[in-house]
């Protein structure tokens, strides 16, 4: 027993193997950060439309936003994932080698990519839409008087409160969107996790006891985990900085008001 975990931990010593992980550890940062990007991005407008077309003119569109988001939210990532696998398209820039990974693993990435950002930008949206709500209406009307239009007032006045007020929360998600990220290996794609699997599925030759050992699943695991821990613990305290120093701003102000 104690042979096969010093072959398993063996294993972690190999340059090449290391080198491998940390790759699919970029690809997960790099992948997260496009999705959660692209997801306020997306989950902007939708918050947007939900939040402000009521005039019937553009009724549509808050339709279609709410449909978007409250569909997306409400299904699993994994479903779409698979969804996208068959049936989104994929441009040609995506359709040929890049980064050192053969068409078919681009071609996977960008599709498992896109469902990412899909589900990302429903869930962000809802948490613009919240801090939009907690911007008073009287901004509106500040913002009128002063000659502000509604683009203005929006990009101006509105979405910078409304991000402050949700900072937190954003970055939770980002944390979320990480450990997400982990479904992408169900379609073969290069992230951490995939990659992971693909050294355990042949572990037999690397450990050099010719087989497959329990030992390898927790030690290739474990060390998956703790880099997803190190990532996500990370963003964590800046999220509790973050919220000490609202706190405390909040504080200094009730104190200096009084």
């Amino acid at each position: 027993m104690m042979e096969e975990w010093s072959a398993s931990l063996g294993m972690l010593q190999s340059s090449a193997i290391l080198l491998y992980i940390l790759k699919g550890t970029l690809f997960t940062v790099i992948i997260s950060a496009i999705a959660v990007i692209l997801g306020v991005i997306l989950g902007s407008v939708l918050a947007l439309v939900r939040n402000y077309c009521h005039s019937p003119r553009y009724r549509i569109f808050r339709y279609a936003a709410v449909a978007y988001i409250e569909i997306f939210r409400n299904t699993p990532l994994l479903l779409w994932i698979f969804i996208c696998v068959v049936f989104c398209p994929v441009p040609d820039i995506f359709a040929h080698r890049m980064f050192g990974l053969t068409t078919v693993e681009t071609t996977l990435l960008f599709k498992a990519s896109i469902a990412l950002i899909l589900f990302t930008s429903s869930v962000i949206a809802e948490i613009v839409r919240g801090g939009l709500n907690s911007v008073a209406a009287g901004q509106f009307e500040a913002a009128a008087s002063q000659g502000f239009n509604t683009v203005q007032t929006m990009v101006y006045i509105i979405l910078p409160q409304a991000f402050r007020n949700v900072v937190p929360t954003l970055l939770s998600q980002i944390i979320t969107t990480i450990k997400d990220s982990s479904y992408l290996a169900n379609v073969a794609t290069i992230e951490l996790m995939s990659r992971v699997r693909q050294i355990l599925s042949t572990a037999n030759i690397y450990n050099g006891t010719g087989n497959i050992n329990v030992s390898d699943v927790f030690v290739l695991y474990g060390c998956a985990a703790a880099i997803y821990f190190i990532i996500n613990f990370a963003l964590s305290l800046v999220v509790r900085h973050i919220n000490a120093r609202r706190k405390a701003a909040a504080s200094a102000y009730r104190t200096a008001k009084a």
